[in-house]
């Protein structure tokens, strides 16, 4: 047997030997736990998304011919929240679905942890392997473009809380309702759908009106808007229809999660 793997087992010894009263603990073990799972992937994938990000930046750009300033200050500002949602929309739905398919993901619902507490973890994880790449997107935008941005802290953060929140929880809950076979194929439809047919690095006046009206209650475009306004704010505004549509997709995926955790086999 491996150490990675003699690792996990003790960590995982650990985990059900904790009481459920201390969540500090328990977090760390869980926490423990991922990250051996990831192990030396780890950093890989760090790399795979920061290259990711400049990619959205820098070959999008070359898709449009004699690119202006307005248009590569939107490119730019939308490739975060690309970045974000591709993680929570299709690397989280395939990750989730191969640990049910080796049955990780039926022991870690066997330790005496709380729900919550799972989902939590798996927040944290992504969460630390996307903002790496996200900073990376807006540096290499910075040198491609020679961009001045005008960052509001305080919607930046807030916005890529509730981006990452929503999406990871959206795709958790694809992960854990749906056959792994059929949520992995969910997911790659989906990377197709944020790419290509969402007004992330382009407006949405380009769709056709059906397909703009479709965007107004779905939770991509309004993440894009809340994430470029924390960007460069010296153009856009945050809006509070934003807000309301991704909270309410937050609360929606994080109930339908815990709800699938919750269920007995």
């Amino acid at each position: 047997m491996s150490r990675t793997i003699q690792g996990s087992v003790q960590q995982a010894q650990r985990v059900r030997q904790l009481p459920r009263a201390n969540l500090w603990a328990s977090f760390s073990a869980l926490m423990r736990w991922q990250l051996l799972q990831v192990g030396t992937m780890l950093p890989l994938i760090v790399v795979v998304q920061g290259m990711l990000a400049a990619g959205i930046v820098v070959g999008f750009g070359f898709i449009i011919p004699d690119i202006t300033d307005a248009t590569a200050l939107f490119l730019s500002t939308g490739a975060p929240a690309m970045l974000l949602l591709t993680i929570g929309l299709v690397l989280v739905p395939q990750a989730v679905a191969r640990m049910r398919t080796d049955g990780t993901f039926e022991f870690m619902r066997s330790l005496p942890v709380p729900r919550l507490l799972m989902l939590a973890v798996e927040l944290t994880v992504w969460s630390a392997i996307a903002l790496p790449g996200v900073a990376i997107g807006i540096l290499v935008a910075q040198l491609r473009y020679d961009l001045s941005l005008a960052i509001d802290w305080g919607v930046l953060i807030a916005a890529a809380v509730l981006v990452t929140v929503m999406a990871t929880a959206i795709g958790y809950a694809i992960a854990v309702t749906l056959q792994p076979m059929l949520a992995q194929l969910i997911s790659q439809v989906l990377v197709f759908f944020v790419m290509l047919f969402s007004p992330i690095t382009f407006p949405a006046s380009q769709l056709p009106e059906w397909f703009q009206i479709l965007h107004d209650y779905l939770p991509i475009q309004a993440g894009a808007d809340l994430l470029r306004a924390g960007l460069a704010s010296q153009v856009y505004e945050a809006g509070a229809r934003d807000v309301i549509v991704l909270f309410i997709w937050c609360v929606a995926g994080v109930a339908i999660t815990l709800r699938a955790l919750m269920r007995r086999k």
